[in-house]
């Protein structure tokens, strides 16, 4: 696969954790900028993580129907746009729906991406080199985007963040006009849009995906406990209708018939619950416990960003020449070690036990990363890779959104105590990737 066509896609990908992870500096600029509270301002986060859980499936829904590469370019667009109009926005809402259009607009990259490189290779196995590029491109921009925001809010503002994607989807865009090959027609067949999208799966999936995130980012402080009802009625009229029509948004047979594709999606949540519970749970003690500035605990944090973007291409390797399986073992392991390692941070722990810490779970997180795309691509069905891609991704989120709770619920106030309980939940979690890795059927290996 020629070099340039997977940079194109790497490039695009990029805008998703770029864009999740940058807001996180400028929370305060907007908060001075729009005169509300953090309460308030914290739903530009929440907002673009609903609007990515339901965007990326939806997103891969249509890329697989009416093409991926239109579906690539029409995200980079909405991105462009949303991210050109947020600093003239006259109040906080019209910001917030800015943010809500990046986050539909970013969705499209990872699916559509990955729908390309199947097209351009086939059905056969996963190619280990294309996907580590994606890897890599995703953990270092998720794992820098802080930095690069707080540079862009230092010496532009809050509006630096949204601005800073303009250039880079045009240019992407471009690129994407020129490199990637178009799609096919769209047929006759195929113009039923309404029908073919299954308007009716898609908001009970909706309905069913927002209120149990919804219930799980106020379960900390305020359970919203009206939400549970809802989702059962969503969630049992999903199954209905999906099993009911012809064409289903979320195609539940196809579920019971991979279970491979099902143990993919269940290892990604849990792999995100298990990391994000360190994320973000270790700054908070870092700065809340132990009286680091944010600089200093974002410096104490650098070994599990640099560490993942580092051992992406090993694991790129090992998936080449023994599938998905290895490193995703590896990597289980890796987050047990690190898991237990957290139970011996305390309140008098010298930082380079804590540099100790984060570098043992950075390390799983490049082998992670690339085991799990590896083994989506070879469990996901060539005609709805797309899809498959989009739910992969929502299941990262809803792992982030429940270690959130988890970490609302017992790092409350910030102690080493609270740190130890989220390791207990989490070395849980990490023994049963390790068993789920040992007793995983072995995939083919990877294709350079």
């Amino acid at each position: 696969m020629p070099r340039r066509y997977v940079a194109v896609i790497a490039l695009g990908t990029l805008l998703n954790p770029l864009n999740s992870s940058m807001i996180a500096v400028a929370l305060v600029s907007l908060q001075h900028a729009f005169g509300v509270g953090f309460g308030t301002a914290s739903w530009l986060v929440s907002g673009f993580y609903l609007a990515a859980c339901v965007g990326q499936p939806l997103m891969g829904r249509v890329a697989d129907r009416f093409g991926p590469r239109r579906v690539y370019c029409l995200g980079l667009a909405v991105v462009c746009v949303a991210s050109a109009l947020a600093p003239f926005a006259p109040g906080f809402g019209v910001v917030l729906g800015c943010r809500i259009l990046q986050a539909v607009g970013t969705s499209a990259a990872f699916p559509a991406g990955l729908a390309l490189i199947r097209r351009a290779t086939g059905t056969g196995a996963p190619p280990a080199g294309a996907l580590g590029t994606i890897a890599v491109a995703n953990s270092a921009s998720a794992g820098f985007g802080p930095v690069l925001g707080g540079f862009l809010v230092a010496f532009a503002g809050w509006p630096g963040i949204f601005l800073v994607n303009v250039p880079l989807t045009l240019v992407t865009l471009v690129l994407a006009l020129k490199v990637l090959p178009p799609d096919e027609p769209v047929t006759a067949a195929r113009a039923g849009l309404v029908r073919l999208l299954d308007p009716l799966g898609i908001l009970l999936f909706s309905g069913t995906l927002v209120g149990l995130l919804g219930f799980l980012l106020a379960l900390p402080h305020h359970p919203l406990w009206m939400l549970l009802p809802l989702v059962a009625v969503c969630a049992v009229g999903l199954v209905w209708w999906e099993l009911r029509t012809p064409t289903p948004f979320l195609d539940v047979r196809g579920f019971a018939r991979s279970p491979a594709l099902t143990g993919v999606l269940g290892q990604q949540a849990a792999i995100q619950l298990v990391f994000y519970g360190v994320f973000y749970g270790l700054p908070m003690w870092l700065e809340e416990s132990r009286h680091y500035s944010t600089e200093q605990a974002g410096l104490l944090m650098l070994p599990i960003a640099a560490l993942g973007v580092l051992v992406t291409p090993v694991a790129a390797r090992l998936v080449g020449r023994f599938g998905p399986r290895l490193p995703l073992l590896l990597g289980s392991v890796g987050l047990l070690a690190g898991s237990l390692l957290v139970f011996t941070l305390h309140d008098a722990t010298p930082a380079v036990g804590i540099l100790g810490v984060a570098a043992v779970l950075g390390l799983p997180n490049g082998l992670n990363n690339m085991g799990l795309q590896a083994a989506l691509y070879s469990a996901a069905p060539p005609d709805g890779t797309g899809m498959a891609a989009g739910l992969f991704q929502t299941a990262r989120y809803v792992g982030a959104i429940l270690s959130t709770a988890l970490i609302g619920l017992v790092l409350e106030p910030p102690s080493a105590s609270g740190l130890h309980r989220i390791a207990t939940v989490m070395s849980v979690f990490a023994a049963l990737l390790v068993v789920a890795a040992i007793t995983t059927r072995r995939r083919a290996p990877a294709a350079g």
